[in-house]
């Protein structure tokens, strides 16, 4: 596993993290701590030390299986949590007093003395504008409640407004083959002000496994069930906002002209991503060991070639954008 430097003033990350919604069981099969540690310990064994949840994943159920594994591990793991999605913060109740309280809940979840890193969890735009909220998170910092702060946005919009702020550590963005704006709109202006890119949903939302077809069905608690057009939040969190349907047949379409003989679909995904130097780390979820495995070898591949590159770059310009919905 190789590793990067969250922004130029953070701490060490492994390449490829963990995502931990699913330890929450907020969708799809509810996973037991038992499987959530044999996860995480996959995780770790394969080079992995950064994991990313946050205080609604099961209502804290993430953050406390991570904090009881916390106490089994030997190896330093940096954590990121997120604020900001709660019902007693969204979508119009934030307070420095609201704030604090969630962070010593997640303090308290995760067994620790201060978070490694805390980041907004998708405020409202208005709410980055005015700004309080990144001077409450500026005395938290302070008093050492947080190392470093960051957020995790929907947009460009709320990227770029971000980036303005001081001591602004990363941005968590969505960001893989289907939505590709980032890269001239957000990308290059972080880069220049130090700040880190942890990219969150590069498989889009399993889309770019390869491994579905038109008659995939998922279960009701499902979010790729009950959010496929929207119904209950942004629906660029699923499938990238690209209704299914024609999200597969695109799959189809690299498949066919754009996949290297010696990769997957999952490794071809995973390495485009890596290949852009903005990006600090991507924390694709998963629900058993083997998919931890293959998650971390990407680390490893040999970057695609300009060819590749290329052609999936004018694939997503030609064919892709004008189909995305969403907030992006």
């Amino acid at each position: 596993m190789k590793h990067r430097t969250l922004g130029t003033s953070g701490f060490k990350v492994s390449e490829v993290g963990l995502g931990c919604w699913q330890l929450g069981a907020d969708w799809g099969d509810s996973l037991s701590q038992e499987t959530g540690f044999n996860i995480l310990n996959e995780a770790v064994k394969n080079g992995v030390t950064f994991f990313d949840t946050a205080d609604v994943y099961g209502n804290g159920k993430s953050e406390t299986i991570i904090g009881e594994f916390l106490k089994t591990c030997k190896t330093p793991i940096g954590i990121a949590t997120k604020f900001g999605r709660a019902a007693d913060a969204y979508p119009d109740t934030y307070s420095k007093d609201v704030l604090r309280k969630t962070v010593e809940g997640s303090l308290k979840r995760l067994g620790v003395d201060t978070l490694d890193l805390l980041q907004l969890h998708c405020i409202p735009t208005q709410y980055l504008k005015e700004g309080d909220v990144f001077n409450w998170l500026r005395e938290l910092k302070e008093e050492g409640l947080i190392k470093h702060f960051g957020a995790s946005v929907e947009t460009v919009e709320e990227g770029l407004i971000c980036i303005e702020q001081e001591d602004l550590l990363s941005l968590q963005v969505i960001f893989n083959i289907f939505r590709q704006k980032l890269t001239t709109e957000l990308f290059p202006q972080a880069e220049a002000k130090g700040i880190g890119i942890i990219v969150r949903l590069p498989l889009a939302s399993g889309l770019l496994t390869g491994k579905f077809t038109k008659e995939t069905t998922f279960p009701e608690n499902d979010h790729r069930n009950y959010n496929k057009n929207g119904e209950a939040f942004n629906v660029g969190e699923t499938f990238a906002g690209l209704p299914f349907e024609k999200g597969v047949d695109f799959i189809e379409t690299i498949k066919k002209d754009m996949l290297p003989d010696h990769l997957t679909m999952v490794q071809l995904a995973l390495r485009w991503i890596l290949d852009h130097q903005a990006v600090s780390c991507i924390i694709p979820g998963a629900s058993s060991p083997k998919q931890v495995v293959g998650n971390a070898e990407v680390s490893n591949l040999e970057a695609l070639s300009p060819k590749t590159h290329k052609a999936l770059k004018e694939f997503y310009k030609s064919v892709i954008h004008k189909e995305i919905r969403g907030r992006y």
